[in-house]
């Protein structure tokens, strides 16, 4: 893959992410897709990536910005640095109570491109500055 393509096919995950279009969205994923959890574990397949994004949207209201998107030369492998805008909405299981904290974030990902399509992607973010920022009282 083009070097060019491999970005398109970046920028494009991040647009469709933040534009809550999940059917378009899922299908830039390879249908093996590894999804790499941050400080979590992995795991495989478009099936469990949809309900990993189905948590996420009961649970957090992300927007996705400034994103920058680097490439290998091959197009093979991606990375993006990007910031995390959100509100937790609903209580997720072993973290703090939701009631509608907001938080900006940091983030990074690393992707494996492959035929076109996002074959794995591995997101990290420091979780105890999140935890910090939505157990501020009134926040």
């Amino acid at each position: 893959m083009s070097v060019d393509t491999a970005r398109t096919v970046i920028e494009t995950y991040y647009r469709l992410f933040n534009s809550g279009d999940r059917a378009a969205f899922l299908a830039l994923l390879a249908e093996d897709v590894v999804h790499d959890i941050n400080q979590g574990g992995s795991e495989s397949g478009v099936a469990a990536f949809a309900a990993f994004l189905e948590r996420m949207d009961r649970c957090y209201r992300e927007e996705i910005r400034d994103v920058v998107v680097m490439v290998n030369g091959d197009g093979s492998r991606a990375a993006a640095e990007f910031v995390v805008h959100g509100t937790y909405l609903s209580t997720d299981e072993g973290l703090p109570e939701a009631v509608g904290q907001t938080y900006v974030l940091p983030a990074g990902a690393f992707f494996t491109l492959r035929d076109g399509k996002v074959a794995r992607i591995s997101n990290f973010y420091n979780l105890p500055e999140w935890t910090r920022q939505v157990s501020i009282p009134g926040n």
